[in-house]
């Protein structure tokens, strides 16, 4: 079984413009996030998609394989598809390419989903969320799920909800500003962790699906998937991401490679 994983990667950002190219401990991002990628032993080849061609130079630079591909994609999963469409892999991981402390262990726990049962055609992974501001920020995206582990929805805003008949009542604040210590009381509250791993099949498919209610509303896009019938394996691991949306992440990065403290 072939399995490949693609990172997705544009210059343009109204937030960062460039943050694939910005300087990290001396490589720039984008090789971070690749080097790692390159670590998940279920993985038989990496290579970047992109756009634009001051990336693809750096990706070349550091020895590494890169993808042109159209500069009108309006999500990194399109983008990733077109990939897709040129290659022959029956499995492939979409890695973020803003998160360069992305572990390859964890990409296998997303991957070996799609790998023991022929009937996930998607797989993502999940992890505790610790901090009220976490728990409450529209940044961080949660995610709940069934018995068996396949997404019931995601949602920008703080979900669960623990209405007064819960049990759980009163252990779960009801904004950011009710714990001054920032801790959460342990219970069922996650975090998505932005990861996918597609059937071939599927991801060729998603370029096909019109925009969704939900996701319009949620600026999320794997509720499409959700919203057209297709479940989704939600993978729990011990990992606690630092993405780069901002000038400012880098430094908390840096930090953390600094004291090697990235699990």
């Amino acid at each position: 079984m072939t399995i490949v994983a693609v990172i997705p990667a544009r210059y343009g950002s109204s937030r960062f413009p460039g943050k694939p190219l910005v300087d990290i401990c001396g490589k720039p991002m984008i090789q971070h996030v690749y080097e790692r990628a390159r670590t998940a032993t279920l993985v038989g080849e990496t290579m970047v998609a992109t756009d634009d061609a001051r990336i693809a130079d750096a990706v070349r630079d550091f020895g590494g394989t890169v993808v042109m591909t159209s500069p009108d994609h309006r999500t990194g999963t399109e983008r990733v598809a077109e990939v897709a469409r040129g290659i022959e892999a029956q499995i492939i991981a979409n890695i973020q390419g803003d998160e360069p402390l992305i572990r390859g262990d964890i990409i296998d726990e997303a991957i070996r989903p799609l790998i023991s049962e022929n009937s996930i055609h998607i797989s993502t992974l999940k992890s505790p969320i610790p901090r009220v501001s976490d728990w409450f920020n529209p940044n961080v995206v949660k995610v709940v799920t069934d018995r068996e582990g396949f997404a019931l929805y995601f949602s920008r805003s703080p979900i669960p909800f623990f209405h007064a008949k819960s049990r759980a009542y009163g252990r779960f604040p009801c904004s950011d500003r009710e714990h001054g210590d920032d801790s959460l009381p342990p219970g069922p509250i996650y975090r998505h962790i932005g990861l996918y791993v597609y059937r071939r099949s599927l991801l060729l498919s998603i370029g096909q699906m019109e925009p969704t209610p939900l996701e319009k509303a949620e600026g999320l896009e794997q509720l499409r998937l959700m919203e057209n019938g297709y479940r989704i394996k939600v993978i729990p691991v011990d990992y606690h991401p630092v993405g780069v949306d901002t000038p400012g992440d880098v430094e908390e990065v840096r930090e953390r490679l600094a004291r090697e403290d990235f699990p």
